[in-house]
């Protein structure tokens, strides 16, 4: 071997080595980086996946570019999307109990797929809907014990908790209103939950402003203005401070 020949190899061994610990310094950056788990919530016609999608594409435009994973609940993989299906299909008559379960496995489904794996590689999650729905919803309004909501809450979730949580708050007849009017998932009317009584919908409404009234820390209530800027720039305030912290 020349000279020259043994200097190019030595070379190739030296980038080579360089390039892999660049790689390792780089993968190492990324799992310091602490994830943030965001949720919102909020009754029906409430704004969240609008207000939501604002928040990600402002994200998307500041330091946080890369690390952001929008998902939601009902959803967020193929297996809890075909759950979802079935959870808002009204053509579907689903007991109280059957429907709490449900909404448990599409939970320990998605954060197995999504937001465990997400949250260990430092990204900033930000899911809409997530426990507090299971406890509005299948709690206060269905009526089924709370205690045994937050056990399976905790169960299914891992006992993954969110650090900041946006709650959305709008008279029930206007939220349901707008959500009605939406078609969301393609079901004319409402969906399954969409369509139950304006007296089931207070009732979800209650048990949201209880559960913010017990957690303030945790759960920052945002009035839902008429002028959709107006609350998003609430949201990020909220937020931007919260991710600063």
């Amino acid at each position: 071997m020349t000279v020259s020949n043994l200097f190019v190899k030595i070379n190739s061994v030296n980038f080579s080595i360089y390039d892999n610990f660049k790689n390792l310094e780089w993968r190492a950056e990324v799992l310091s980086k602490k994830g943030f788990f965001i949720t919102f919530e909020g009754c029906e016609g409430s704004g969240k996946s609008t207000q939501m999608s604002l928040l990600v594409k402002h994200l998307k435009k500041t330091d946080y570019l890369g690390r952001i994973i929008p998902t939601r609940e009902p959803g967020g993989s193929n297996i809890s999307d075909a759950i979802r299906k079935l959870l808002l299909n009204p053509e579907y008559q689903v007991a109280p109990l059957a429907e709490l379960f449900l909404y448990e496995s599409n939970r320990a489904q998605h954060i197995n797929d999504i937001i465990k794996p997400a949250l260990k590689h430092g990204k900033i999650v930000i899911c809409d809907r997530y426990t507090d729905s299971t406890l509005a919803y299948q709690g206060y309004a269905r009526g089924l014990d709370l205690g045994v909501i937050k056990t399976l809450n905790k169960i299914a979730s891992s006992n993954i908790k969110p650090d900041l949580t946006i709650y959305l708050d709008l008279p029930i007849k206007i939220g349901l209103k707008k959500a009605r009017k939406l078609g969301k998932d393609l079901y004319i009317d409402g969906d399954r939950i969409e369509r139950e009584n304006i007296s089931f919908h207070k009732k979800v409404r209650k048990g949201f402003l209880d559960i913010a009234r017990k957690e303030p820390s945790r759960i920052k209530t945002v009035k839902v203005a008429s002028d959709i800027e107006k609350t998003h720039r609430d949201i990020v305030t909220i937020v931007e401070k919260a991710l600063k912290a």
